[in-house]
């Protein structure tokens, strides 16, 4: 199988630089997945779509995520790795657009499908480039870093984008991450050095990681816990104008607290994930499902409401990172194949969530999806402390 080694950037800031580059493509694909979140209700209101039907703004991203990832990966295995990420970020610009000048809920839902795509494409290859880009001493850094455009997207994209939208209408806010993306294409283009593919990925090698254990159980936990979060945070505009009573800029405000809450996540996730990956995504799925499920309840005064965001925020932050280390410990000698599977799951699981979020809050209220949404977080922990279980007797037995 075609291997190629990549030759170390001239400088570290040519190599900080470049990690700089892939973070803000990042920080720009979750953007741009999750700003209908903010804006739900106004793009439904002048679209003419109730709120369930306008949360196919995020089911349709996430399929198409999960169904390129691996398509694109493979697709593209031989070729320089700055060839697809430089086009996924001009096609994500052109969604962005489409988006904004989108005569129909139609129209909107053609423009989220090329997101899915980008999305798929670019995290697939991204993902795991940090290692490549800086000195192997600061290789966990570097991911680190990649890693928290995540939270990033929720603490500046999505509050700002929801704060353009009331000023000024969320065909604008579209149209600022259209701007955004085309200088995120502008960086990759001037920041990245040549990117050989290290192994081709092929069906084989993606079809070999699903026969492992490890990989199986880090599939099943991040279905769980990706559908807890984003079943009832797709929501939770909603759930804080009708249940908590909060206003506009109120809604903008909270979005702000909790991603400014998960920033630290995925340097604080991930610094354990190293040591203790059970622990760590446990301790993520527990807090998850007991903000949600205290949301219902304390959530409805506005103070309470924003305490449960800022401690959600917090604990999701770390969920990624997470899920990304154990793929990659579940597979050390296929690290783009691990980031393949890890991508295909977390977006298809997100689309599911967003669709059976939609059903819930259609049919009963923004409260039964938060609720139902803490019981999956149950769930996923349950799982992990089997998985942790099971773990622990094998290297008994093993020793």
């Amino acid at each position: 199988m075609h291997t190629a080694q990549l030759t170390p950037p001239r400088s570290p800031f040519a190599g900080w630089a470049a990690v700089g580059a892939v973070t803000a493509g990042i920080f720009a694909l979750v953007t741009s997945e999750i700003l209908p979140i903010g804006l739900l209700t106004a793009i439904g209101a002048d679209l003419g779509v109730s709120d369930g039907t306008a949360g196919l703004m995020m089911t349709m991203p996430g399929l198409l995520a999960a169904v390129s990832a691996p398509l694109v990966t493979v697709a593209t295995a031989r070729t320089d790795r700055r060839v697809p990420l430089c086009a996924f970020a001009l096609l994500l610009a052109a969604a962005d657009f489409l988006t904004a000048v989108a005569p129909g809920f139609g129209t909107v839902l053609v423009a989220r499908v090329l997101v899915g795509v980008t999305i798929g494409g670019f995290w697939s290859v991204g993902a795991g480039l940090a290692r490549r880009l800086v000195p192997a001493a600061s290789a966990g850094r570097a991911t680190a870093v990649v890693f928290a455009a995540v939270p990033l997207g929720s603490v500046l994209g999505v509050p700002l984008g929801t704060l353009i939208g009331d000023a000024a209408g969320w065909r604008t806010a579209f149209a600022v991450m259209g701007c955004l993306s085309a200088g995120v294409l502008a960086a990759l283009c001037a920041a990245l050095p040549p990117l050989p593919p290290e192994r081709a990925t092929d069906l084989r090698v993606l079809a070999g990681l699903l026969r492992t254990s490890g990989t199986r159980y880090a599939l099943l936990v991040t279905f769980l816990v990706v559908l807890a979060h984003f079943g009832a945070y797709t929501y939770v505009a909603p759930f804080l104008e009708e249940v908590a009573g909060m206003g506009g800029g109120q809604v903008t405000a909270a979005l702000f607290l909790y991603g400014a809450a998960g920033i630290a996540g995925p340097f604080a996730g991930g610094a354990l994930a190293a040591r203790r990956p059970h622990a760590a995504m446990g301790a993520a799925a527990g807090v998850v499902a007991a903000a949600a499920l205290l949301l219902p309840l304390v959530g409805r005064w506005p103070v309470g409401a924003v305490v449960l965001l800022v401690v959600w925020g917090a604990a999701y932050g770390a969920v990624p990172v997470c899920s990304q280390t154990w793929f990659a410990r579940a597979a050390p000698h296929a690290v783009e194949a691990s980031s393949v599977v890890f991508t295909a799951s977390f977006q298809g699981t997100m689309a599911c969530a967003a669709l059976a979020g939609g059903v819930a809050v259609d049919r009963w209220s923004p409260s039964a999806v938060m609720v139902l949404g803490g019981v999956t977080a149950v769930l996923a922990l349950l799982v992990v402390r089997a998985h942790h279980g099971l773990y622990r007797r094998v290297r008994t037995m093993a020793g």
